[in-house]
Parts: C-alpha cells; structure tokens; sequence
C-alpha cells in the first residue's frame, strides 16, 4: 500500500530535472549513470548546470571514451571530489571496450566497471532499465532510518538500512518509486523540520509515532582531520601569463591543475617555504592573510607568494606558462581558484 501511495504522490510532484525521463518511462542509462556519479556528495543545484554542459559536449558515452582526460577534468573543474572524473572517464572507456557502447542492465555487471559501486549500479538498474534494484542514498537512508526508527549509528548502520529499504521496493516501476523516494527525501522529509503531516508515507512511519523524526538517523560523532599547511607560489610573467602546474594522476586532486605549491602538512615549517619557490631568486611577496579550504578529511590552510618576472622567464621542469585569459578554461578544483582569486586581489 506505501507503494502505491508513494508513487501516486510521486506522480503529481515529480520534480523535472535534466536526466530524468516522464513517469513510467525508463531514462537513458547514460544520463542516469552521468547524474549519479555528479551527484555523490553534491547537491542538485550544484550538478545541473556540470549535467548540462557535459550531454552538450558529449551527448553519449561514445564521445565521452573518445575524449581526452584533460579535457573531462577541465568541464568538472569546480565540481570537486575529482576521483570521480577520472573513473567517469574510465567508466566510459570500459563500457564503449567491453560493453559494445551499452550499459549492462544487471548490477553484478554495472559493478564490475570503474568508480561503479552498490549504490551506482542500483540506481542505474532501477531508473534505466526499470529491475527491482533499491539506490539508498542520503535521502532514501533517511526515510527508512525514520520509517523503522533504526537506532543504529551510521556507518554502521547501512547494511541494515539497505535491507529494509529492498523490502519497500514494489514489484513494478521500480525506478519511479525510487525516485519518489529520492524526491521525498528532499521537499518533505528533510533532515531538520520534516513536513510529516504532507507525507504519503505518514501512517506507517514509526519516528512519525514516535514525535521524535528528527533525531533519525543516528549518526557517529564526526572525526575532525588536523589541519596541514602549506605555501602556494603565484608567479605571473610581464606578458601576462601565470606559471601552472599538473598534480600527480594518482592521489588528492590527481590529474587537476595547480599554481606551483610545497606539500601540505601539519608540522609545515614557513620559513622554509620560499627555498621551495619555483624562482628561490625572485622576490617574492608574501600577500595578506590566507586560503582556508576544506577538504573531506582535513582542513587546509595556504599561505600566498606571489611575484612578477620578466616576459623572457622559462617555465621550471614540470611547470608551464598558461594565458591568464585561460585560466577559466584550466582545470583548477576549488582550493586553487581561491589560491589564483587571492592573487589576483587588487
């Protein structure tokens, strides 16, 4: 019965987003797949303007394979969690190699492919191809913490949560209904001041019984990371380039783009900084105040040199002279667009 009260509410407030397809109808498995991993970690409104531009640049997994690395890392510059772009550009390549260009309806299969873990496949095997798979993301994890009132702290809790969201899955349109849930997790039933009285799934929601929503779900005590330092160097030439730099292909930021930096680490010593700077000649400036960024697991703080060389200056080993017309082009992530907006501060 939540089912069908689920989906026939689902029916009326479907909310229209750009990968989805009508109700009772199944989604491209490319849009699905390319929403999915976008959407990790990071909110719709922050996703559909990347979504758009990515099915504009490349409107199949064909293209996407075909393409460069750089240039998959430069369209998700910004986004962040860049692990991601790399296994959607390996994704990519597997499924034109060893698939024929055809996404694998089962999830064993959808699994077995780059960056494509339970949830992925899930939701892949429930919206695309419409296979009684449950995707349990945040939302959904919320709502089934809150039906059962599982008191079970996350992470811990989530293979339980799992198996008592498959026995909500009903025998038909399996994608519908996990959106439905999706898009119930999102307008009513929030994390703070759930709208209960508005949600079809009300009359068995036992946290609803219980008046006490909001304490589910229960979660661990974060672990907050120690904070690492370092020194970022912005060199900018008298033609009006700036020196950059491309980070490891493996590990934090891997693949991105950067301004020269030292490594980032709690026991950073500053006074050793410039000895590290891609000119230790130069005369370099220390600007005013800091970059602070957050990363998932530490906080980072970055001190800024800057200094202006002459237009004849070689680029270092490993470093090269980029337009600073371009640098909007370049795939800087979060934290070197602050380090270039520090810089460039009148």
């Amino acid at each position: 019965m939540a089912g069908k009260e689920l989906l026939a509410w689902y029916d009326r407030h479907r909310r229209i987003l750009p990968w989805r397809a009508a109700p009772r109808e199944t989604a491209d498995p490319y849009r699905v797949w390319l929403s999915e991993v976008m959407l990790q970690q990071t909110t719709v409104k922050a996703v559909a303007p990347y979504f758009l531009r990515f099915v504009q640049r490349w409107p199949d997994v064909q293209g996407l394979a075909a393409s460069p690395i750089e240039d998959v890392l430069k369209a998700w510059a910004g986004l962040g969690y860049y692990a991601r772009a790399r296994n959607l550009h390996a994704c990519a390549q597997a499924v034109v190699r060893d698939h024929g260009g055809q996404f694998p309806s089962e999830q064993k299969a959808l699994m077995t492919l780059p960056g494509i873990g339970t949830y992925t496949a899930a939701a892949i095997a429930a919206i695309a191809f419409d296979l009684p798979a449950m995707p349990v993301d945040a939302n959904i994890g919320r709502i089934v913490t809150r039906l059962f009132a599982v008191e079970d702290e996350l992470p811990a809790a989530k293979p339980k949560i799992q198996q008592l969201a498959e026995t909500l899955t009903p025998p038909s349109r399996a994608g519908d209904f996990a959106q439905a849930l999706m898009d119930l997790g999102s307008s009513i039933c929030t994390p703070q001041r759930p709208a209960c009285a508005l949600c079809p799934l009300n009359a068995g929601c036992e946290a609803r019984r219980r008046r006490d929503p909001e304490t589910f779900p229960v979660k661990a005590p974060k672990r907050k990371g120690t904070l690492r330092r370092g020194a970022a160097f912005f060199a900018w030439r008298a033609d009006g380039m700036v020196l950059l730099r491309t980070r490891p292909s493996k590990g934090l930021l891997g693949g991105m783009t950067e301004v020269p930096t030292t490594e980032w680490s709690a026991d950073f010593n500053p006074k050793s900084a410039l000895s590290l700077a891609p000119f230790p000649r130069a005369s370099w400036t220390k600007l005013p105040g800091a970059v602070l960024h957050v990363f998932t697991h530490f906080p980072l703080e970055l001190t800024i040199y800057a200094v202006k060389v002459p237009a004849s200056t070689r680029a270092p080993r490993g470093t090269r002279w980029v337009p600073a017309a371009d640098l909007a082009g370049e795939a800087l992530p979060s934290v070197m667009r602050k380090v270039v907006l520090h810089a460039l501060k009148p």
